[in-house]
């Protein structure tokens, strides 16, 4: 048996190879291959595209780097046609998968998606694709599953893979002892984004605010590098400026922090799961800005507010992400116990929503061999040629 798995990014990555070790205790001697990050690496898929080539955001951004990514489509579905596989499991990324997905259709090959694209928000021409080309959509955000089955998909919420993550056990001694931060000082984490081009824009701006918060007080701040950036990629460009970086994820820094400052995006999820009170900042291009405004339809850029239906979280996007800012809201919260502490009650609530009764993944899993299934009306074809 082959299952085809592809990620596109640290976080899609990071999902699917949870769901790839529940479906190997189900076919035990199943082949998975595709487009695989670090993690999917390290539980078994063979690669033939890397998912760090992808990591791309951003309208214009991604324009300038589309010969690229095609060159790694076409390779990705050359081995799919080459290898016949018996489902594809594709993981958000939707401008690479739902163009794959028409491929694997074409070619009656059953397709699960992971990670709703957000087309609740924007895009939503994509529910036309979903509807004919996926047989089984799987949710990570509550409020999605309804929202896909009144457009006519088939969906499920399976619940949120972070929440199942092991909670950060260590103490903030060891913590701190391990990385050398003095213990007198509030800790802030500093969450660019988990891809080079976002975390490139947005590092200049965390540098002032570095600079204008240890003029302020003493601090500690902590830069987790992402799988799919590195640590020597923050290293080259934080220079001299007292920020520890550390290659051991997210997590374990959420858990100790006072304070996050955190680009929009998964990490604001993983924050929330972790109670850490946080400011919320994201930045793209002029252009990308311009149009993404007239596409996207959210009262909130970030999925905390989002769930929550109301902000609890600060949101400084665009021209709001400035240095001055993001340092002002950072002086409030520190300053502002009670603050605080009201934004960690929120976060819990937030979290309490995103967990299930079993894993994501293990429901993802069991969601995927209930529909699984031929029904003979996608016949096999030699489609999946790239064209």
């Amino acid at each position: 048996m082959k299952i085809l798995v592809s990620a596109g990014e640290a976080s899609g990555d990071r999902y699917a190879a949870q769901l790839v070790e529940e479906m190997r205790r189900r076919f035990p001697g199943a082949e998975f291959f595709g487009c695989a990050g670090r993690r999917l690496r390290e539980a078994g898929v063979r690669p033939i595209v890397r998912a760090e080539d992808l990591a791309v955001v951003g309208i214009f951004e991604v324009a300038a780097h589309i010969p690229r990514i095609y060159g790694e489509f076409r390779r990705l579905a050359d081995a799919a046609a080459a290898e016949r596989p018996d489902l594809a499991i594709l993981t958000d990324a939707p401008d690479f998968h739902l163009r794959l997905a028409k491929k694997l259709y074409e070619a009656g090959v059953p397709i699960f998606y992971y990670v709703a694209p957000q087309v609740w928000a924007w895009r939503k021409g994509r529910l036309r694709q979903l509807r004919r080309y996926v047989q089984h959509l799987l949710c990570i955000f509550p409020f999605e599953e309804q929202f896909f089955r009144e457009h006519g998909v088939a969906a499920t919420y399976v619940g949120h893979p972070l929440a199942d993550e092991p909670r950060e056990t260590s103490s903030r001694t060891s913590y701190f002892a391990r990385h050398g931060f003095d213990p007198a000082k509030p800790l802030i984490a500093l969450l660019p984004g988990s891809r080079k081009g976002e975390a490139a824009r947005h590092l200049p701006v965390l540098r002032e605010v570095v600079g204008l918060l240890g003029r302020w007080k003493p601090l500690n701040f902590v830069l987790p590098a992402s799988s799919t950036t590195g640590g020597a990629f923050f290293a080259e460009r934080i220079g001299d400026l007292s920020v520890q970086i550390v290659e051991e994820g997210a997590s374990q820094a959420l858990a100790q922090a006072d304070l996050a400052l955190v680009a929009s995006g998964t990490a604001t999820v993983e924050a929330a799961l972790a109670g850490t009170p946080m400011v919320v900042f994201y930045r793209v291009s002029g252009p990308s800005w311009v149009v993404g405004k007239l596409l996207v339809d959210v009262p909130f850029y970030s999925m905390v507010n989002l769930m929550a239906g109301r902000q609890i979280v600060p949101e400084l996007i665009q021209r709001d992400c400035e240095a001055a800012r993001l340092a002002a809201e950072a002086r409030r919260l520190l300053d502002d116990e009670t603050a605080r502490r009201r934004m960690r009650d929120d976060l819990s609530a937030v979290g309490e929503a995103l967990r299930g009764k079993e894993s994501a993944a293990r429901r993802a899993a069991d969601v995927i061999c209930e529909r699984w299934q031929w029904t003979g009306k996608i016949p096999r074809t030699d489609s999946l040629v790239a064209s």
